[in-house]
């Protein structure tokens, strides 16, 4: 499947993925955000109740009364007499050489890690808050704080707790977060998507107008527009009203050329046909071989000034039965009998005249050749180039004698008779040629099954 890079995105593709680029990245930073603050939250609401314990802590060891001094602890957290419940205080002395230690019940013979040794620096006031491992290898949130009480001694205070509530609760929150802006950028990519929808419906209308132009439904784009949109559709009607005109204005001077080069030439050889001598003859030649040199140029000029008009669409099938109809009557006396395959709905991107010029060339040329069958098909046609717009071909087929397939190419230059016996030109083949070439088709000559020569003519058909 091919995949087409960024550069050739459409407007519509290229909003709706800067907008879920952009509303994710949003989302994603914002989301960071708001489970970094609640985590820094539950964290700092988790130390200060720590501190509560470990300021009642001090405040034992530092009392006056000698009881209190001599059994901390009571603090009203029934987790701290708990064997190995994950809340833990420890009171150690260390300004003698034999370090004094009380713990929790809950510690059971176990010993708390320092944050001090960890490297974790002294906060305001002197206390240290981390994560330290615990006595079943458990994550632990720890307070500690050193406390000098003068002559009663240095003391290392510490209070630890599991946080496993917190992480729980941090858990909950992200995933409650990571529902809540899943749905928010569904519903920010849904509308994004509406908003593209409606916002670009006056360039899909404009399209519209353009394609129906050029199929030939319309002459001009027709419907009101935003305010932003309707001076490109008045120019763009501008534009082809300005092309029909040149169109047109070139159709004249092409017909006042012909006129003008046509009558003398038929006065030359009206006046040499009276003399019958060598030198009137040539004359006579010369002069018919320019008239039908102007005539063929004069052709081309006329194609090539409206091949580019938007808007002309021919029917391919109606004017092929009209031609066969004509032809039936001029090769009545031979019994030529012409017959027609059509594919119902084939258009041909382009004007009557040139279609009726080619496909009659084409099969006044099969007629000329034929013994007694010559059959004419049209249908689409599609010849895996990937040409973007579609195609049909008319199959022109006869009985006749056929064509070596070293002389197919001499029967289609410009002025070559393979058969001086037969009356024409030698243009007709030529002219088809061009044409099609104009309109960006192709003539093809091959054999036909029916023993003659087939003729295969591809022409740009209307959508």
């Amino acid at each position: 499947m091919h995949i087409l890079s960024p550069k050739n995105w459409s407007i519509a593709t290229r909003l709706f993925f800067s907008a879920v680029v952009l509303s994710s990245t949003i989302l994603l930073v914002a989301g960071i955000g708001l489970s970094t603050l609640y985590r820094r939250t539950a964290e700092s609401h988790f130390d200060e109740r720590l501190g509560v314990y470990l300021r009642a802590l001090v405040a034992d060891i530092a009392s006056p009364s000698e009881e209190n001094r001599a059994n901390p602890g009571e603090l009203g957290e029934p987790q701290f007499g708990l064997a190995l419940s994950g809340w833990y205080w420890q009171i150690t002395r260390i300004d003698g050489t034999n370090q004094d230690i009380k713990s929790s019940r809950s510690l059971f013979a176990a010993r708390l890690p320092r944050l001090a040794d960890q490297h974790i620096p002294a906060g305001i006031g002197g206390s240290r808050r981390g994560y330290v491992k615990g006595p079943d290898d458990r994550r632990l949130r720890m307070v500690e704080r050193t406390i000098d009480l003068g002559d009663q001694g240095i003391y290392l205070v510490q209070v630890a707790a599991t946080t496993e509530g917190m992480d729980t609760d941090i858990s909950r929150f992200e995933f409650g977060l990571v529902i809540t802006f899943a749905l928010l950028a569904a519903a920010l990519v849904g509308s994004s998507a509406l908003q593209l929808h409606y916002g670009l419906r006056p360039l899909r209308r404009l399209q519209e107008g353009v394609a129906a132009i050029r199929r030939g439904e319309r002459e001009t784009i027709e419907g009101a527009f935003a305010r932003d949109i309707a001076p490109l559709a008045a120019e763009l009607n501008l534009l082809v009203a300005a092309n029909r005109e040149i169109v047109e204005r070139a159709r004249t001077q092409v017909g006042n050329l012909a006129h003008a080069l046509k009558t003398p030439l038929s006065v030359i050889i009206n006046e040499a046909g009276v003399d019958t001598s060598g030198f009137s003859a040539k004359v006579r030649e010369q002069a018919v071989l320019m008239r039908d040199q102007v005539t063929y140029y004069l052709d081309r000029a006329r194609v090539a000034a409206r091949v580019g008009l938007l808007g002309d669409v021919t029917e391919v099938a109606p004017v092929t039965v009209a031609l066969v109809h004509i032809f039936d009557k001029i090769y009545r006396d031979r019994a030529i009998v012409f017959a027609i395959k059509a594919v119902e709905g084939v258009r041909f991107q382009g004007e009557r005249q040139d279609l009726e010029e080619m496909v009659g060339n084409l099969v006044d040329n099969a007629g000329k050749w034929a013994r007694h069958n010559v059959t004419i098909a049209i249908e689409p046609f599609a010849d895996g180039s990937g040409r973007e717009r579609p195609f049909f071909r008319v199959t022109i087929d006869d009985d006749g004698q056929g064509l070596a397939p070293e002389l197919r190419d001499a029967a289609m230059r410009r002025g070559r008779r393979l058969d001086e016996t037969r009356p024409g030109s030698g243009l007709g083949l030529s002219i088809v040629v061009d044409l099609a070439a104009l309109y960006g088709g192709a003539l093809k000559l091959d054999a036909s099954p029916m023993g003659g020569l087939r003729a295969e003519l591809d022409l740009p058909a209307a959508a």
